[in-house]
């Protein structure tokens, strides 16, 4: 699969390196920032960044995956919250406008929090598959609590074997195969490699069990009656992670919000409807320059 290709700049973000990514445009319109996924890193976001023709994207790691490095002060919601005011910061300095801003997942979470907490840093907000239920109730709180100890297992084990375990191949295509809905057999096998390649650049394994532990801590809908700014929200209808009923009823009850519902699709938006994810996004930004 043909994939646009970004250029690597590194920022530094409040003293703290920062590996980030820009897929340029041309245009001197607004640029869109966007923050990935747990376990993820910059190449998640390429296929649907790429579809977006007509401003810059740039995408950075998140501290702790790919090639930024874990934050000094560690990885909690508050310290990840203080780190993205950074960037946005960094973001509009050298654009000379401030990005909009856009979460998957547990960025989802992430950007919303930190919204939230400081509205006046994000005039806009996108999020994409949000997680909108709490991981620690419901019907998947026993699955939770096995990859709570599956994290933590390989946290406390010796290092090489730890790690082994946490980069395991066969569990990291396991997860694959849950997220991927498509029936398509090349995006399977393109999600897989991706997955194969990228989900397992963590930085170390206390980091990794750190931030899973904010991503099963906290939802976006938490923060929903402080996100009053405008609002795209995408999700999929076979989401397994945010179930769609949740997800409506978290958009429904947002201030000033846009929702797009894809069909057919799950938490893999930005792999299995990038064209359709960028469509929507192009449209929410254009009338917000």
């Amino acid at each position: 699969m043909s994939l646009p290709a970004p250029e690597r700049t590194d920022f530094t973000v409040d003293g703290h390196p920062t590996a980030v990514w820009v897929h340029s445009s041309g245009s001197t319109a607004r640029p869109v920032l966007m923050v990935h996924g747990f376990r993820g890193d910059h190449h998640g976001m390429d296929l649907m960044a790429g579809a977006i023709r007509d401003r810059d994207v740039i995408v950075g790691d998140l501290p702790g995956f790919g090639l930024t490095p874990p934050l000094s002060a560690g990885l909690s919601l508050d310290s990840y919250c203080d780190h993205l005011v950074g960037l946005i910061a960094e973001v509009a300095s050298r654009w000379q406008a401030a990005p909009i801003v856009l979460g998957h997942s547990f960025g989802s979470i992430l950007v919303a929090h930190m919204a939230a907490r400081r509205p006046a840093t994000v005039g806009e907000l996108i999020l994409i598959n949000p997680i909108t239920t709490p991981a620690l109730e419901g019907s998947a709180k026993v699955l939770t609590a096995l990859t709570r100890l599956y994290y933590n297992l390989g946290a406390q084990l010796p290092e090489t074997i730890g790690h082994q375990l946490l980069a395991n191949p066969i569990i990291v295509r396991a997860m694959s195969e849950v997220m991927a809905t498509t029936s398509d057999r090349g995006l399977r096998r393109y999600i897989h490699d991706q997955h194969a390649r990228h989900f397992s650049t963590f930085s170390d394994r206390d980091s990794l069990a750190a931030a899973f532990e904010v991503s099963v801590a906290h939802t976006v809908t938490e923060v929903a009656g402080d996100l009053r700014m405008p609002m795209l929200v995408i999700a999929g209808d076979k989401d397994a992670i945010a179930p769609i009923p949740a997800t409506r009823e978290f958009a429904s009850e947002l201030a000033c919000a846009q929702f797009v519902e894809l069909s057919g699709v799950g938490h893999l938006v930005h792999y299995e409807r990038p064209e359709e994810a960028a469509s929507a996004i192009m449209g929410f930004c254009r009338g917000r320059e």
